[in-house]
């Protein structure tokens, strides 16, 4: 399906053993700090000390310029990433909270609720500039976990702090070419799904590997693996809640 596949993470690169795994997985290149393949229009956000989502999304789309054929791009955010101080943002206060659970600290949902709309921001730009693009291009946007700084009863599930919002988009010239939007089915998934959710979504031709996985998404409900305290124990964790 791909003939490129590229890494971008406006970060160090040695969290996770990211660049040994990525070689691993077969990616072409990795861009982080440090990297050979730099890392492009770096801004910040005030005082925060990451990268912004715009820089992200630039990196991104110069990937997607550039590629004559087909490009996998695996792309990691660290704009909202932790800790949540409230001197990065001058107008974090706009963003505070009427009410917390005890415990709470208003200005750190704030702070964290202020990277959100930037997010929402840049992502809103760069939809804007992939519909500009004329090959077709669809993205899977998700995140890892909510951050750990509410203290409710969600922060004591860890099945809930790992429900993100997440949505598959698909450029104007992949719709007007065959790409469609999916609309059922899609309530709470795992992100194993995603591949036969965008390869539904794109009406593409699959292999028999990925009927199977588009099978186990249509079929089965989504999984997680609970490490347990400590990362101690591993089982599976199920969810029926699927649209």
């Amino acid at each position: 399906m791909f003939d490129y596949a590229v890494g971008i993470h406006p970060y160090q690169g040695v969290f996770y053993s990211r660049v040994a795994d990525y070689a691993k997985f077969g990616f072409n290149r990795f861009y982080y700090l440090g990297s050979k393949y730099k890392i492009i229009d770096k801004k910040k956000i005030g005082k925060s000390p990451y990268l912004s989502d715009e820089t992200s999304y630039a990196n991104a789309l110069t990937q997607l310029k550039a590629d004559k054929n087909g490009t996998f791009i695996n792309l990691v955010t660290m704009q909202n990433h932790m800790p949540y101080d409230t001197q990065y943002h001058k107008n974090y206060s706009k963003w505070l909270p009427t009410s917390v659970s005890e415990g709470t600290d208003k200005g750190t949902v704030a702070t964290y609720t202020t990277g959100l709309t930037y997010t929402d921001k840049a992502v809103k730009q760069f939809i804007k500039q992939i519909n500009k693009i004329q090959k077709p291009i669809t993205v899977v946007f998700y995140g890892d976990h909510l951050p750990g700084i509410y203290n409710n009863s969600m922060a004591k599930d860890g099945t809930k702090l790992h429900e993100t919002d997440y949505f598959i988009y698909s450029n104007t010239y992949a719709r007007e070419h065959g790409a469609r939007t999916l609309t059922s089915n899609t309530k709470v998934v795992s992100p194993n799904d995603f591949m036969a959710m965008v390869a539904e979504q794109t009406n593409s031709k699959v292999t028999p590997y990925l009927a199977l996985m588009t099978k186990v998404y249509e079929d089965s409900p989504a999984v997680s693996i609970n490490t347990g305290q400590n990362n101690s124990t591993a089982s599976l964790q199920f969810t029926n809640s699927k649209g």
